[in-house]
């Protein structure tokens, strides 16, 4: 579970994820198996969270890893490039966005 604090030192990515109705279910079971069954097992990994509006038509991921370049090197393994292109049928658009915690209250 991911603690928000100024005083991690590691990686922070905010991932969002616009969809339809239609496809928000699908696409939450496509990223928990990919947090399940990858992502979490890679270097660096420290923990992350998956958020759904009530709408259905946003998700957002907040992940923390222990340095940028262990986030980087995730994303350029064929298993996840393999993933991202799956995900990415299923959304119009996503985009992760690196991040620092300034402040937590």
């Amino acid at each position: 579970m991911p603690e928000i604090s100024k005083d991690f030192s590691g990686q922070t990515v905010i991932t969002t994820f616009e969809m339809t109705p239609g496809t928000a279910h699908d696409l939450m079971e496509a990223l928990r198996d990919a947090y399940e069954n990858f992502i979490r097992r890679q270097p660096g990994f420290v923990a992350a969270g998956l958020h759904m509006n009530d709408a259905q038509t946003r998700i957002a991921n907040y992940s923390q890893w222990r340095d940028r370049r262990d986030f980087q090197a995730m994303l350029r393994t064929p298993e996840m490039r393999e993933r991202n292109r799956r995900i990415a049928a299923l959304c119009s658009r996503f985009e992760p966005v690196m991040y620092e915690v300034v402040e937590a209250f």
